[in-house]
């Protein structure tokens, strides 16, 4: 099998994590790592510069592990190079930008996927399932909070504080996942409303994150993130003719496990425990068979639209403290 090589843009704590994940990895070669400060990481090149990378033929693919606001740009630059994208999330931070770097890939024939690795935990691929097949009957609210204090020891000059490439507190950090998540089951979102406040940290940008979303289908999402409370992790999806929840049992960056807990009408509940996997991983795997064409990614780009369009009422609904429709 051939090994996609890759560039890992931006090595701050999210790159630092992936590098060493890849590590012998069959279907993915890091290359080389690239960020703006010189920076030394063990068994790998590290470069400065972004351009450089995607001169290099051994270069195939990068996973961009930036600041938000540079993803859309890095997108469109990697695109135009016939360099395959992993962005992590938020893809972009606007429709228009989304459209965008959607199309700059599509021209391209490159592939394109995004780091929701929630839709790769197992759990979560068994509840998509049950809704899919119709056991959970027609899909009625979803119920989900993504919680974490990790930001609270980074530097306020750290870019992931800053209103400009984190907008909404908690949202491009963990409520993104849930957004996403919501709009793959329920489709589409209607119209949002969002509150944020610094409640319990020294985080300006906000702490605590409040979202409803009104589905096209219908459909409600509640969602919940707040980033000055110890890790909790719950998704929770209810139909007419049952329901399933998903609870986590540590961070994502290194899984114990999780619960899943089911109630179908006229059965009692059930519990299914599901051993720790490496979802991020799996993500990363996935890109890399699409980029080599050994299977299609299986995120929609119409969902990884939908998702960012819908983030971006969250914000102006942030800003304006009312109900704000999502364009679609």
């Amino acid at each position: 099998m051939a090994r996609l090589g890759v560039a890992v843009v931006g090595l701050g704590w999210w790159g630092r994590t992936i590098v060493p994940l890849l590590k012998g990895n069959p279907k993915l070669e890091v290359v080389c790592g690239v960020d703006v400060q010189p920076v030394e990481l063990p068994g790998i090149r590290t470069i400065t510069s972004f351009d450089e990378a995607l001169r290099d033929p051994a270069v195939q693919g990068v996973i961009l592990c930036t600041p938000h606001t540079q993803h859309t740009g890095q997108i469109i630059a990697a695109a135009s190079a016939k360099k395959h994208v992993f962005c992590e999330k938020p893809l972009s931070l606007s429709r228009a930008d989304v459209l965008r770097a959607v199309k700059a890939c599509n021209d391209s024939k490159v592939a394109l996927a995004v780091g929701h690795e929630k839709r790769f935990e197992p759990p979560v691929q068994e509840v998509f399932r049950l809704a899919r097949a119709g056991e959970l009957g027609t899909l009625l609210q979803i119920e989900a909070n993504f919680s974490q204090d990790k930001f609270l020891s980074l530097t306020s000059d750290n870019w992931r504080m800053s209103e400009k490439e984190a907008p909404a507190g908690p949202m491009t950090a963990t409520g993104i996942h849930l957004l996403d998540l919501s709009v793959g089951l329920l489709g589409p979102a209607q119209h949002v409303l969002a509150k944020v406040r610094q409640l319990g940290s020294r985080l300006t940008n906000g702490d605590t994150l409040g979202i409803l979303v009104s589905h096209k289908s219908g459909a409600n999402s509640l969602l919940s993130a707040i980033l000055a409370t110890p890790f909790d992790g719950r998704f929770a999806v209810y139909g007419n003719k049952g329901w399933a929840e998903v609870r986590d049992k540590a961070h994502p960056e290194a899984p114990q496990g999780w619960t899943l807990t089911k109630c179908m009408r006229g059965k009692d509940k059930t519990v299914q425990e599901f051993a720790p996997a490496k979802a991020v991983l799996a993500n990363l795997e996935a890109f890399a068979d699409a980029a080599t064409q050994r299977a299609p990614y299986p995120m929609p780009q119409d969902q990884m639209i939908a998702n960012v369009s819908a983030l971006e009422a969250v914000f102006r609904s942030v800003k304006s403290g009312a109900l704000e429709p999502v364009e679609n």
